[in-house]
């Protein structure tokens, strides 16, 4: 035991004793390699480029072909002409109410047709409100087209008319005039505004429907203060789009063929078309232009502030 212990001791009194200090720093490792990561700024551009060439530079084009009538300087005389023009006051008037006339009747036609499908059963209601989705895709004269088979100078109704009566023509030709521009902007545009209508009416609660009319409220009163609350910001971006798109409509007031009806595009066609005057082309286009954008914009501040 004695034995034991003395090799015990002498075993540890020969081990050096670290005296107590800082710990000494490890010896430093390889430095690790520097993210080479793209910055995000650099995906932007492609799709900068994109819009600048796509729309921004030609949008350029007609604003510098507006203030250049000659190569040899800036001038804003084609706006003092066009807007001295009356035919150019003629046309803006006509845009501005045939836009508002169509998205009135958009929306009130459409509110009713949408409350229809969504809340009255009948056989085949799912087909329609699918029918909607593929009725956003014709195109504008299209439906242009399809008026005029029925209600045009040759069309079905008038045909239907001088074969009963055995007159010479018909007695339908307002197609023509301004009223057939605005009856084919309705039926044209009227899904633009179902379609977010629909939308809404589908994720509203039916039960406050049942609470309401078991309390004794009748159907007029159930859409005035349950239902079009709710839909309050479906009609107004759908009639917001309305609005801007009857602005800019072209293929309609072509193709209804009425020749008395001059609205800010179909000036835009027949001043670089049909008289080659592409300063006051571009004037009118600007005007459009920065109506529509203007008219968006009052949209989103209102929207902005409703919540919608």
């Amino acid at each position: 035991m004695t034995g034991t212990v003395a090799a015990t001791g002498t075993a540890t009194a020969a081990v050096p004793r670290t005296p107590a200090g800082p710990a000494t720093p490890a010896a430093p490792g390889p430095a690790p390699a520097r993210s080479r990561s793209v910055p995000t700024w650099v995906w932007a551009l492609p799709p900068v480029a994109v819009l600048a060439l796509a729309f921004l530079y030609p949008l350029a084009l007609i604003v510098q072909q507006s203030v250049t009538p000659d190569e040899g300087g800036v001038s804003l005389d084609p706006y003092a002409d066009v807007f001295a023009s009356e035919v150019f006051r003629d046309a803006l008037t006509t845009t501005v109410w045939l836009a508002v006339g169509s998205t009135v009747g958009c929306l009130v036609l459409g509110f009713v047709l949408a409350l229809i499908i969504a809340f009255v059963p009948f056989p085949g209601g799912k087909a329609v409100a699918r029918f909607i989705d593929v009725f956003l895709s014709f195109p504008s004269f299209l439906i242009t087209l399809a008026l005029l088979f029925i209600y045009g100078s040759v069309g079905m109704a008038n045909g239907l008319w001088t074969d009963v009566t055995g007159a010479s023509e018909g007695p339908f030709h307002f197609l023509t005039t301004p009223w057939g521009v605005l009856l084919a902007e309705i039926t044209y545009f009227t899904p633009f505004v179902m379609r977010p209508l629909l939308a809404a009416f589908s994720q509203l609660d039916t039960g406050q429907l049942e609470v309401a009319s078991s309390l004794g409220a009748g159907p007029v009163r159930i859409i005035r203060q349950v239902i079009l609350p709710e839909a309050l910001p479906a009609l107004a971006a759908g009639g917001s789009l309305v609005l801007v798109m009857c602005l800019n409509e072209f293929g309609i007031v072509l193709f209804t063929g009425a020749k008395d009806v001059t609205t800010l595009p179909m000036l835009v066609y027949s001043k670089a078309i049909l008289e080659s005057d592409y300063p006051a082309a571009c004037v009118v286009a600007v005007v459009n232009i920065a109506i529509s954008v203007g008219l968006y914009s009052l949209y989103r501040v209102v929207s902005r502030r409703a919540g919608a």
